[in-house]
């Protein structure tokens, strides 16, 4: 007879501004991913037939149809459309009335049904942005958890950057700050032996980027934002265009740096770090050619003020994915046993 293949329980959704991701441990003791982009656009009711003959996914309205997921993002590039987002700036829109719904769709597309009912599932929560006061993640969270809920699992929030920390820092004891460069926010945590000892978020990121390098050069932000994802170097941008991304890149990560210096400073005497710590680097808009060395060579001009040492600073190992799989980790050990 054979053998049962061995059911890992626990999942978890990455829900971000430019990607939602999922991810569980599958019979093999390995982790599968599934993604999708947090894209939508309109069309009128006439593209039914032909999205039907792609396979593309949409939601059918009286009056139109809204497409979403690489799709959305590939036939706006094409016509010069601005895809819509169900989240802004990292958060639910409020401009966007269709942003529930399409949330909702993307989220049980990505996470499937549980494997048994209410399988725990771990979803990421920005922290609050310090420089957007007015930005509130209790509303963004309580939707979250109901939509997770609603596609049959027991939902629990977890800190987007702290997931980092538990993906990629298990050889450094649980210790080290973790950077994930998202698109509608860049979020920050600092750990010591799984403790946080910091975390915040800050309202620029890949969206911000892109707005700002696209009004400089009189291009759209989803042109800029192809390029980004294109293969665009860093540290040799061949254009115009690249070169206003590279120049953004800079003053994201002076930005985040310098948010890092001062508020550490304000926790002097409250935490205390023993010997030098890791820097971990993640989220799609790290994502570009050569983000490491350009951020490298940024932080080596603070380095000498920075207010504690760093040991090194490295990659995530799956950049796109590392906040799904640190997720993932908190959610298997609700089923460890004591």
């Amino acid at each position: 007879m054979s053998k049962e293949p061995k059911r890992y329980l626990g999942k978890s959704v990455d829900i971000g501004t430019m990607n939602v991701v999922s991810a569980r441990q599958d019979a093999s003791g390995g982790i599968s991913t599934k993604h999708i982009r947090d894209a939508f656009l309109d069309l009128p009711t006439s593209a039914k037939r032909m999205l039907k003959l792609n396979g593309v996914d949409f939601i059918e309205r009286d009056d139109e149809i809204l497409i979403i997921g690489d799709a959305a993002m590939e036939t706006a590039n094409v016509f010069g459309r601005e895809p819509r987002r169900p989240l802004s700036g990292g958060l639910v829109s409020a401009q966007e009335p269709d942003s529930l719904e399409v949330l909702a769709t993307i989220i049980k597309g990505v996470l499937g049904p549980p494997a048994e009912p209410n399988e725990v599932c771990y979803y990421s929560v920005p922290a609050a942005p310090i420089d957007a006061p007015e930005r509130d993640v209790i509303y963004h969270r309580g939707v979250l958890e109901r939509i997770v809920n609603e596609c049959g699992y027991d939902a629990f929030p977890s800190n987007e950057a702290m997931a980092i920390i538990f993906a990629e820092t298990a050889k450094d004891g649980f210790s080290g700050l973790a950077l994930s460069f998202g698109s509608g926010m860049s979020n920050v945590a600092l750990a010591l032996n799984t403790i946080e000892g910091l975390s915040f978020s800050v309202a620029r990121g890949g969206d911000w980027l892109d707005a700002g390098a696209a009004s400089s050069v009189g291009s759209t932000k989803a042109r800029i934002c192809s390029i980004k994802e294109g293969g665009i170097d860093l540290n040799a941008p061949k254009n115009r265009e690249e070169e206003a991304i590279c120049f953004y890149y800079k003053h994201l990560i002076e930005y985040v740096l310098d948010q890092i210096a001062a508020r550490f400073k304000q926790l002097q005497g409250q935490f205390a770090l023993p010997k030098p710590i890791p820097i971990i680097i993640g989220g799609g808009t790290s994502q570009a050619t050569g983000f490491v060395e350009f951020f490298t060579k940024v932080f080596d001009r603070k380095r000498k003020r920075f207010p504690f040492e760093i040991s090194e600073i490295r990659h995530a190992a799956d950049p796109l994915n590392c906040v799904a799989h640190g997720l993932l980790v908190l959610a298997r050990q609700e089923y460890e046993e004591d």
